[in-house]
């Protein structure tokens, strides 16, 4: 098994991204056929994995194989467990507290509101949506 950590802290490792406004815990796991994996979630915070390669179990009842392009919605301050199937699983687990704020969304832009998602498309197909060019 192979535990890539973008962000947050698993067993005292660190993840490269920090200081940003929310505190996330994003994992990048690749587990072998027949592995399982096993993870505690922070009380209060909410956690999806989504699922990029191979199949495997997100519950430990194992009643449904879940495959690519999936997501598993966890419950707040979940234990997850996780079984990988008769193929090599590879998926992002993501957890942080929620922000509590309306969300409105299309297509690869979220904002608050509609009005706002249509001020972002106006801005977009005008070339002004990127404020700061790095």
């Amino acid at each position: 098994m192979k535990i890539r950590i973008v962000s947050g802290e698993v067993n005292k490792k660190t993840g490269p991204v920090r200081d940003i406004v929310v505190d996330i815990e994003y994992l990048d796991v690749a587990m072998e056929t027949g592995t399982e994996f096993e993870h505690d979630i922070k009380k209060g915070n909410r956690a999806f994995a989504y699922v990029i390669e191979g199949s495997g179990y997100f519950d430990s009842e194992k009643k449904r194989n879940i495959g690519k392009e999936h997501l598993v919605i966890f419950k707040d301050g979940d234990n997850v467990k996780i079984a990988a199937n008769d193929t090599v699983l590879q998926f992002l687990l993501i957890s942080g507290k929620p922000l509590g704020e309306p969300v409105a969304w299309r297509g690869p832009i979220v904002m608050n509101t509609q009005e706002e998602l249509q001020v972002a498309f106006d801005e977009y197909r005008n070339g002004t949506f990127i404020k700061h060019k790095i």
